[in-house]
């Protein structure tokens, strides 16, 4: 059976890359679930979760915003954020998002804002895929 390979880079180091049989990602337009032999596609992703799964196992990993490049081969994601969900340390996640919405109720400037509320999307993400595979 045909795989493909998926890759997940973050900024600061390669997160995943392994052969599956198919891939499931949060897009702009909703959870694309995509197989080998895809036509070519490049497309934004979104915060959320994305889903490797290879014969009757599945990985979860949370992720943020980024690109997806597909080929019929190959699924290459660059985002700001990912984690495996089994790596994912749900007490700091939970302090992260406090943090964050605390920041959020004070002044800020219009991009420190946006960082904040980045931060406190990443939180929010991780909490949610987290909680989600207890």
């Amino acid at each position: 059976m045909a795989t493909l390979r998926l890759e997940i880079v973050t900024p600061e180091a390669r997160i995943f890359s392994e052969d599956v049989d198919m891939v499931t990602l949060p897009g702009v337009q909703g959870e694309m679930g995509i197989f080998p032999m895809h036509i070519p596609l490049m497309t934004q992703v979104v915060s959320g979760e994305i889903i490797a799964r290879r014969g009757s196992k599945e990985q979860y990993l949370a992720v943020g915003e980024g690109f997806v490049e597909i080929t019929a081969d190959r699924v290459a994601v660059l985002t700001d954020m990912a984690v495996k969900a089994d790596d994912i340390d749900e007490a700091k996640a939970e302090e992260a998002r406090k943090r964050a919405e605390a920041r959020l109720a004070e002044k800020l400037g219009e991009e420190e804002s946006a960082s904040v509320q980045a931060a406190l999307m990443h939180s929010l993400t991780q909490l949610n895929v987290k909680r989600r595979r207890r």
